[in-house]
């Protein structure tokens, strides 16, 4: 759950909004992932992340990942992206 909502925040860092950038990104760190109901198989996951902060200069980004199913949170936590070259 944790790396398919990383992705989700690479997909993230593609929007326009933030910068639609094409450049690199990278997954930086997690941070408070906490795993609130156990997922089964067949269990139908809704991820959402939120970009909380947003540094251009440095490229950083934070952001608040929650996996739902059902509409009840089953997994959250803290994620950084950066940018840069390889």
């Amino acid at each position: 759950m944790v790396e398919a909502m990383a992705q989700v925040g690479g997909i993230v860092m593609l929007q326009p909004e933030v910068g639609g950038s094409r450049e690199n990104f990278f997954f930086a760190g997690v941070d408070k992932v906490r795993f609130r109901k156990p997922v089964i198989a067949g269990d139908t996951l809704v991820m959402r992340m939120t970009l909380t902060k947003l540094q251009k200069r440095f490229g950083i980004a934070k952001m608040e990942g929650k996996a739902y199913i059902g509409g009840e949170v089953v997994c959250e936590g803290e994620f950084l992206m950066a940018t840069g070259s390889e």
